[in-house]
């Protein structure tokens, strides 16, 4: 998740590559209403520059996840657990989606809005280091979504392919960040490391690729 907040709009409205003027406000107004929790968490966001993948993305991740069969989702960055929700819904009520973040106060929050959207049962709440956390897992999962600082996305790449199913889902978000990975000779530690993880990504000969540029980039990349 990134944040940026300069005019007013929902941060998840900011960070848009590839869509600007008309056309953004073309493909929001097309999104139907979501359910009054996430409508609030929108809002609260806004309000409090807290980072969020926002709606558009949100309806892209929980596609993803039904259209895998998804039971079980690892998400790494989850702050007050707006794509959790979104996860949730997905894998129905026996799934299980893994909140990772390092914050208490966003978790508290997030438990807070998981009971108003009655997810509660199907989340697992870790606070602490999510890459710890995931190295530490035994399983294969359906869908490992990595949303952490963007320095480590070159680190979560190299723990993902022994916890991620055949033909589970690797998705990762802002991606293009901010239209800055198309600079030259990029300098600053974020966008270097999202340039080298974006190519290995699509070098890796057990992922295959593609970033969608929907708001900031979704990389969507499926296990071989």
């Amino acid at each position: 998740m990134t944040q940026n907040k300069k005019d007013g709009k929902p941060n998840w409205r900011h960070y848009n590559c590839t869509t600007a003027g008309p056309v953004d406000d073309y493909l929001y107004s097309m999104l139907p209403p979501r359910d009054a929790v996430l409508a609030e968490m929108e809002e609260y966001a806004a309000q409090h520059d807290v980072p969020i993948v926002g709606p558009a993305v949100g309806r892209v991740l929980e596609q993803m996840a039904l259209m895998v069969n998804a039971g079980s989702v690892f998400e790494l960055g989850s702050a007050i657990g707006y794509s959790t929700i979104w996860w949730a819904q997905a894998v129905g009520e026996n799934g299980r989606v893994i909140y990772t973040d390092g914050d208490r106060k966003n978790a508290e929050r997030a438990r807070g809005y998981f009971d108003r959207a009655k997810v509660t049962s199907r989340i697992t709440i870790h606070i602490g280091d999510a890459l710890e956390f995931l190295s530490e897992q035994k399983q294969e999962f359906d869908v490992i979504f990595c949303d952490v600082d963007k320095e480590d996305y070159p680190r979560v790449l190299r723990l993902v392919p022994q916890r991620l199913r055949k033909g589970g889902l690797f998705i990762t978000d802002n991606v293009l960040w901010s239209g800055r990975v198309a600079q030259k000779n990029a300098t600053d530690a974020h966008t270097r490391a999202i340039l080298e993880f974006n190519r290995k990504l699509y070098d890796s000969k057990e992922f295959y690729t593609t970033i969608l540029p929907i708001r900031d980039g979704l990389a969507v990349a499926v296990k071989k």
